[in-house]
């Protein structure tokens, strides 16, 4: 019997080198991913405080026109059905604010299956729910703040939810777990484009120290044009980006993809710091 040598099965340094940078690229790309989920979700908590503190509480009180003191043309005197679909938007952007951020705990779906069924479901109708609302608010009622430009960039953010989870519906009863995670990623994402621009407003005003690019009084411009563009329709695509590095075997997609959380999540993290400190908290 002839005895194998180690050595000619030893990585050689060229490979040893390209595996540590593919593992260090990698883990870039899992910190990365993971740092903008904690931002993200802790400054969702404090939105969903802020629905519940404020809208929550002078409905509660009975004196739902302060909604106006931060909603333009909210709360219309005697128009009883649209308060009515306005009130029941706020109540589930409350509900999938929470929702969302259960259903993407790995802990939860594996400990506690039932909840994340549960949790799921309800969080689909709301989605469901809360993008017809909007719909409405916006052609039907009329009076939305903006231009036309952010109201179209509303309605195909509201087609990209009924959409995403419709599919995320099927594909969990028909038990394509698998795509089921994925489509309920892209839902994530493209509920979150209401919350996604108060956060990058803010962090622009932060950056500008005041408005630059758009006129607060009528809330038009190129600059919310852009933004609303970026927000409500391209998070989708930019979650498509990162599936796609995260199965990419080349450590350059996951180097490049890591690099865009990182600024992501900076960004994100200003415009939480601003809206809490200016949005938020005084209204609590």
């Amino acid at each position: 019997m002839i005895a194998s040598n180690p050595a000619a099965t030893a990585p050689l340094p060229r490979e040893r080198s390209t595996n540590r940078q593919e593992a260090a690229a990698a883990r870039a790309l899992r910190i990365t991913a993971t740092s903008w989920f904690v931002v993200v979700a802790l400054g969702q908590l404090v939105f969903a405080t802020y629905i519940g503190g404020f809208y929550g509480r002078v409905t509660a009180a009975g004196t739902p026109e302060r909604w106006n003191e931060v909603m333009p043309h909210g709360y219309v005197a005697g128009d009883f059905f649209f308060n009515l679909v306005l009130g029941l938007h706020l109540a589930f952007a409350f509900v999938i604010t929470i929702g969302g951020l259960l259903q993407l705990i790995p802990a939860i779906r594996r400990t506690r299956p039932a909840l994340h069924r549960w949790t799921g479901r309800a969080y689909l109708v709301a989605s469901a729910i809360l993008a017809g609302g909007g719909l409405a608010m916006v052609w039907i009622r009329g009076g939305a703040a903006g231009d036309l430009s952010q109201q179209i960039a509303i309605t195909v953010n509201a087609l990209i939810i009924l959409v995403c989870s419709a599919i995320a519906w099927r594909q969990a009863r028909a038990r394509r777990f698998d795509r089921h995670r994925v489509w309920a990623l892209r839902l994530f994402v493209a509920v979150s484009g209401v919350w996604f621009f108060r956060v990058g407003l803010m962090a622009w005003i932060a950056v500008n120290r005041g408005p630059a690019g758009f006129d607060p009084k009528t809330f038009s411009g190129p600059f919310l044009t852009a933004l609303a563009c970026v927000v409500y329709i391209a998070p989708v695509g930019v979650l498509e980006l990162y599936l796609r590095a995260q199965r990419s075997r080349g450590n350059g997609a996951k180097a490049a993809m890591a690099s865009v959380l990182a600024a992501l999540t900076l960004v994100i993290a200003v415009g939480v710091a601003a809206a809490t400190a200016f949005m938020w908290l005084p209204h609590l």
